[in-house]
């Protein structure tokens, strides 16, 4: 008796998964209305138990072409890229490479004798104190900046915001410079680095770090603002060029096959993935409640991360112990993506 009532459950569990999928998938759609039409658009993913329950396109990626948005659609990631330098430290310091206590200033060591104390491991988690580097650009400037301008421009100021260790502050620097520190310890550049180590490996082929004069970026999402009622497309600006900090694109295609790797050690080993997700410091001077791991924000029983360059604005959500994850990429300056994932994810049973 008590397993026929176990079956019994289970089938009208099935049953109303499946009659609720469509309701969910109709109000996803109705969340995503804003991204729809002749406009620039989105890619939006649902995986639950690694299976997508929601993997589509909407509006534009290219007004000027009229290409529209699909799930093979490659949107610049900004900051979501964190996420992926943070792995390409983990993974040096897995093979002995490096060492996550070494200071900044041994793998590079024009910095000045004021970050001697500021550690790998206090770039990961926004706790060094660097001074963020679109504070330090001449008021002049018209080129895009590259990281080695970052690192110049570090070099020449003793200056920080505070005692390494001691506070948080979200810091592009930080992950510039953790870049450019993949580079010394691997002895292969970033992209090189990323394409052999992460991306190949987990068979994510149309997902690089773009750098001008290298690969082109298949299927590209072009970014654009809305100026006075008109979107106008501004897909790079002056700090568009760096890389540690922001500079891969990829797919909600593509990203799926992270987001997989990140329940097992195909790539990064347990002690590497608890380093990543465990909560380091708590965020302050952010819109959203959350600590902090190695690239990954913490909220509840959340791991997640946005992103947001001129023209684009995007969010990976995760919920780990309901193996949910909701993906919103986006070509255009607004709106911010965090709350409609949110939204969303509870249309799928997000709690």
């Amino acid at each position: 008796m008590r397993l026929a009532m176990l079956l019994t459950s289970l089938l009208l569990a099935t049953f109303t998964a499946q009659a609720a999928t469509p309701d969910a998938i109709r109000n996803a759609d109705q969340l995503m209305q804003n991204y729809t039409g002749n406009v620039p658009g989105a890619s939006l993913l649902v995986l639950k138990d690694g299976k997508p329950l929601l993997r589509r396109g909407y509006g534009v990626a290219n007004l000027e072409q009229h290409e529209q948005a699909s799930p093979a659609t490659n949107y610049r990631l900004a900051s979501v890229s964190k996420q992926f330098t943070a792995a390409a430290i983990l993974l040096l310091a897995e093979d002995g490479k490096l060492k996550l206590d070494d200071s900044i200033r041994h793998w590079l060591p024009s910095l000045p004798a004021t970050t001697d104390k500021v550690t790998l491991r206090q770039l990961l988690s926004h706790t060094g104190g660097l001074i963020d580097y679109e504070d330090l650009m001449p008021a002049d400037t018209t080129e895009q900046l590259n990281d080695n301008d970052v690192l110049r421009m570090l070099s020449a100021t003793p200056r920080t915001y505070f005692a390494p260790g001691t506070a948080y502050r979200y810091s592009n620097s930080g992950y510039v410079l953790l870049g450019l520190v993949v580079e010394h310890a691997s002895g292969q550049s970033l992209p090189v680095f990323l394409q052999q180590h992460v991306f190949q490996p987990l068979h994510m082929d149309h997902t690089l770090l773009y750098v001008r004069g290298g690969p082109e970026v298949s299927h590209r999402a072009y970014g654009y603002s809305d100026e006075n009622g008109a979107w106008k497309r501004t897909d790079q600006d002056l700090t568009s060029a760096t890389r540690g900090d922001g500079g891969i694109y990829s797919s909600i295609d593509d990203l799926a096959k992270w987001d997989a790797a990140l329940y097992d050690d195909r790539l990064l080993s347990d002690a590497s993935r608890k380093l990543a997700f465990s909560p380091h410091v708590k965020v302050v001077g952010e819109p959203y409640e959350a600590n902090y791991g190695f690239g990954w924000r913490i909220t509840g029983d959340t791991l997640w991360h946005s992103g947001e360059s001129i023209g684009f604005r995007n969010v990976i959500v995760r919920w780990p112990k309901q193996h949910l994850t909701v993906i919103l990429l986006s070509n255009r300056n607004d709106p911010e993506p965090y709350q409609t994932v949110l939204k969303i994810a509870e249309q799928f049973g997000a709690r």
